[in-house]
């Protein structure tokens, strides 16, 4: 080593500079759909969807599509359609009444115990079938501190408030030192006891869960994060990696799916999913949701029926461990119920007639003390 080498050291790498790098080196833009692999038509498209609604796909979630395949799962979640721009009656610019229980910006307070902290409007993906993308379209903000204090504010002069969901946007596209701040302001309340982010980042941009964000994020709350895979074919030795970083750190993982048509809506892709989500990656299927009322998404909206038929054939084939729970999250604000297939037949008293798993119909008495 030479002396000059010693007085110029090479400069220490940002640590957000490769997962940054990656989401340079893909889809940001409308006119970044023209160096995709589509035809004149598909790239005409594309541009007039993605004008309406904001498209950005890191090049690590980009490089998992079969552009051979014009009905590839992967790419149905991000690249624009032009079946978005025709919106149906019924369909809402906010399907679950996000804007209608927000006392104040950047929070929506839903149920008494928890409340939606919005620390960012910005994704490192965006989803095609969000139903949130109005919002994220029209909002648009990142993250500042003087935009949160008044969330931060009602959150600590509110007591019943146990549990704070970090979601947007995505907060895990935040900077670690954001993302410290964020839970050091939280942590410092002493009525939160949970901390719950809600991510698509593992999946899309696993090169994000570095030591530093898992060094952000651990302190006293407890902290589950709540992951977005869709199909297993988003799970690779990446994604992996990222989960198997979160699960050491002493994190409980939980992964909600959307039931998308074209996507993920036959029993043999959903087993595949949860079976690898729980014994590859370590993360519990925790719900699958019926597809929102977000405009444009009719297409991929399969039907509650059709939803039923594939939970119940679900439970006859997985572990309970592996089974997530179907559900609705109902519009106006009326929360998700579980919409699975009912096993009850019917009653007579104490006599109940249930369905079993394999078909059969038996009864059942109840017995009780007094």
């Amino acid at each position: 080593m030479t002396s000059d080498t010693k007085l110029h050291p090479a400069p220490a790498v940002a640590p957000d500079a490769a997962w940054q790098a990656e989401i340079r080196a893909g889809v940001r833009h409308v006119r970044d759909l023209a160096s995709l692999p589509l035809s004149p038509a598909e790239r005409a498209a594309a541009q007039a969807a993605a004008a309406n609604h904001k498209v950005r796909v890191p090049k690590a979630y980009l490089d998992l599509i079969d552009w051979n395949d014009p009905a590839d799962p992967i790419r149905a979640q991000v690249i624009p359609s032009p079946d978005e721009l025709m919106e149906q009656d019924g369909e809402l610019d906010d399907p679950i009444a996000d804007h209608g229980f927000s006392p104040l910006p950047r929070l929506t307070h839903r149920h008494a115990d928890r409340v939606l902290l919005f620390p960012t409007y910005q994704c490192a993906v965006y989803c095609r079938f969000c139903f949130r993308k109005e919002s994220l379209t029209a909002i648009g903000r990142g993250y500042t501190r003087e935009a949160l204090e008044p969330a931060l504010g009602y959150i600590a002069d509110h007591p019943e408030i146990r549990e704070v969901i970090l979601t947007g946007g995505d907060p895990l596209s935040l900077s670690d030192k954001a993302l410290a701040e964020i839970f050091a302001r939280i942590e410092a309340i002493a009525h939160v006891r949970l901390l719950r982010v809600h991510t698509r980042v593992p999946v899309a941009l696993p090169s994000r869960i570095t030591p530093g964000l898992v060094a952000a994020l651990q302190g006293r709350l407890m902290v589950t994060i709540v992951t977005h895979f869709n199909h297993a074919r988003e799970i690779t030795p990446a994604t992996e990696t990222a989960c198997r970083r979160l699960r050491h750190a002493g994190f409980v993982l939980l992964n909600q799916s959307v039931l998308l048509k074209g996507v993920n809506d036959s029993v043999e892709v959903l087993e595949e999913l949860c079976r690898e989500l729980m014994y590859r990656l370590g993360v519990k299927p925790y719900y699958l949701h019926h597809g929102d009322l977000a405009r444009g998404m009719a297409h991929r909206r399969t039907t509650i029926e059709q939803g039923q038929a594939l939970a119940g054939a679900l439970r006859a084939r997985l572990s309970g461990i592996c089974n997530p729970v179907y559900v609705l999250d109902l519009p106006e604000g009326g929360g998700k119920v579980p919409i699975g297939p009912c096993h009850v037949e019917g009653r007579d008293g104490e006599s109940w007639q249930l369905r079993g798993l394999d078909g059969e119909v038996r009864g059942y008495t109840e017995v009780v003390g007094e």
